[in-house]
């Protein structure tokens, strides 16, 4: 698929030099609307001053910063052996030269997504409702599309192309916010420059514009590169049905939303933030949910590049994806029978993707005879805690016990009224 890949880096390129002409344009604008004589030329050094340092943070950190902001933990094997040993088969499925950092996110509603401005420095995160709901077929069809990301560098160009939109957004919403507590009252006024007062008039509107034509250029761009990460997961894991019906279940859940920002919503599988899965839009970050699910289950022979060229193609009047040479060296693979066909219990795969992220977040826990567990944070130093539900009083352990009990994740203790838990 290298062609396919080279052909993004290009439009990769391109696009975020169109945001930075849409950046310096509303520096320029905004410049000039303060002050005529010299503005224009600062406010376009402000506004890349602006983007040089966020460029400089997601370069220094990004990768940390993004996965911070959705309450991101990370899981090494002994926590999550299953969630592990899937993204190191996906990893040496896809070539990629160094394992991906691993992170579970504390939420209900089923997703995943992946950062890293190099493979070297990639992530790959999941939410306990993935965990929950899906089987392990379906698991691995959605990390083998994050995986397919990092390999295809969209993370890169997600990062950068969100820093780029970010300093637009960020420049365009301190001039309104300025013009708003000023009321546009400018010091240039009393000079009666009308130039000044047009070029106001304009870096209001600009303000009001640039953001959401740097969205439209990004957007545009990454619905492409999900139908490639979808073709790269089929190919890595040999079995199209399984992010299909991964995709179906993450589209089907209607239950309490995932807060992330703006910044990182349109990396995640599914966009959390979007409306609808069926709609199209130009601002649509990704492609159809339904869409996507056809032409995986198009699928019907083969797990191959080629395989989903042909099955994009039957739904899309266009010239196709994939580049003639990476077809033509396509390998045909056939589509593998399902791992596994047991029913998931998504209550049982709660409680032990919750167990999951207590034990790397440090917590220990308390199993009260009346059934409720108990949670204590890192570095709890009460002597003793009061069942919320039953009343019973259990003396806390010392902290030496409590972090074994963090890696144990149960200590089951006498509560002071003289019962036993059980």
């Amino acid at each position: 698929m290298w062609e396919a890949i080279q052909a993004n880096k290009r439009r990769s390129i391109t696009l975020i030099m169109l945001m930075a002409v849409i950046l310096m344009i509303l520096g320029w604008a905004i410049g000039y609307s303060l002050s005529p004589k010299n503005g224009g030329f600062f406010g376009v050094i402000a506004a890349m001053a602006v983007w040089g340092i966020m460029v400089a943070v997601a370069t220094a950190g990004g990768e940390k910063i993004l996965l911070a902001s959705t309450g991101a933990h990370e899981v090494d094997h002994d926590h999550a052996p299953q969630l592990y040993n899937i993204v190191e088969e996906m990893k040496i499925a896809s070539g990629l030269p160094t394992m991906p950092k691993v992170y579970i996110i504390d939420s209900d509603a089923p997703n995943a997504f992946a950062v890293g401005l190099k493979p070297d420095r990639a992530a790959v995160a999941v939410t306990t409702g993935l965990l929950a709901r899906l089987n392990r077929d379906e698991l691995q069809g959605v990390i083998a599309h994050e995986i397919g990301h990092i390999s295809n560098r969209d993370t890169l160009f997600m990062t950068m192309a969100g820093m780029t939109i970010g300093a637009i957004v960020l420049l365009a919403d301190i001039y309104l916010r300025g013009m708003w507590i000023t009321g546009g009252r400018r010091r240039s006024s009393s000079d009666n420059n009308q130039a000044a007062a047009i070029m106001a008039i304009v870096a209001i509107v600009l303000a009001i514009l640039a953001p959401l034509l740097g969205q439209m250029l990004y957007f545009a761009c990454s619905r492409k590169r999900e139908y490639l990460a979808d073709a790269s997961g089929a190919q890595f894991t040999r079995y199209p049905e399984g992010l299909a019906s991964a995709l179906e279940k993450i589209s089907g859940y209607h239950g309490a939303k995932l807060h992330v920002s703006k910044a990182v919503s349109p990396m995640f599988t599914i966009n959390p933030l979007a409306a609808a899965g069926s709609a199209r839009s130009l601002f649509s970050t990704h492609p159809p949910t339904a869409d996507r699910i056809r032409i995986l289950r198009g699928m019907s022979s083969a797990s191959s590049l080629a395989a989903y060229e042909e099955a994009y193609k039957a739904t899309h009047d266009s010239k196709g994806l994939i580049g003639a040479r990476s077809l033509a060296a396509s390998e045909d693979t056939g589509i593998r029978e399902a791992s596994d066909k047991e029913k998931t219990d998504p209550s049982t795969q709660l409680r032990a993707a919750k167990d999951i992220l207590n034990r790397a977040a440090q917590y220990a826990t308390i199993a009260c005879a009346c059934g409720l567990r108990i949670k204590l944070p890192p570095g709890f130093d009460r002597k003793e805690i009061k069942c919320p539900r039953c009343g019973r009083n259990h003396e806390v352990p010392s902290p030496e016990l409590l972090a074994a009990a963090a890696a144990m994740q149960t200590v089951r203790i006498i509560p002071r009224d003289g019962s036993r838990d059980g």
